[in-house]
Formats: C-alpha cells, sequence, structure tokens
C-alpha cells in the first residue's frame, strides 16, 4: 500500500507520467504539470527521489529511475480495466 500512497499524493503520479519520455528539468516539468507552484514541485521530487522512482542528472535534469520506468508496468492492468469499465459504460448507454 506504500506505493498507492505515494503515487495518489497529488501530483506525484503527474510528475512519473511528464519524465516516461525522458530528462525534463525543473522549469519544463513545472510548466508540464500546469505550472504548479516550485515548492510543491520541489517537496513532490524529493519524495520521488527519496523513494528512488527519479534521478536527478548530472546537468540538473530529472529522469525516470528503472523502478520509476516500472510504475507504467504496474499500471497497465489497471488500463485494461479502465478500458474495459469505460467500454461497458458507454454500452449501457453512461458515456
Amino acid at each position: 500500500m506504500a506505493a498507492l500512497d505515494l503515487l495518489g499524493r497529488r501530483w506525484n503520479l503527474r510528475i512519473v507520467w511528464e519524465l516516461q519520455h525522458g530528462p525534463i528539468g525543473f522549469r519544463a516539468l513545472r510548466q508540464r504539470c500546469d505550472d504548479m507552484s516550485s515548492s510543491v514541485l520541489r517537496q513532490r521530487l524529493t519524495e520521488l527521489l527519496d523513494a528512488r522512482l527519479v534521478a536527478q542528472q548530472p546537468d540538473a535534469a530529472y529522469a525516470l529511475t528503472d523502478l520509476g520506468r516500472g510504475v507504467f508496468q504496474a499500471l497497465r492492468p489497471l488500463a485494461r480495466w479502465s478500458d474495459a469499465w469505460a467500454s461497458a459504460l458507454s454500452e449501457d448507454g453512461r458515456d
């Protein structure tokens, strides 16, 4: 459940999502996250760094670690379930 606590915190999953295509600097990451405050971004990055999902590179950019990239593999079953759920709702006329 610790993983759900970490990724369920506001912005953490979004940060991981934005890092999936490669390293990003602090300012660019902040912009991609709808200009969240610098202090919140710093706090969330610290949490993700401590959890070893994110690493800071020598050029100061942030990147996912192997553990961080594993989040997407772990979320695939949830994404499949979500697609099936949306389809079922759509079939019932509830979209």
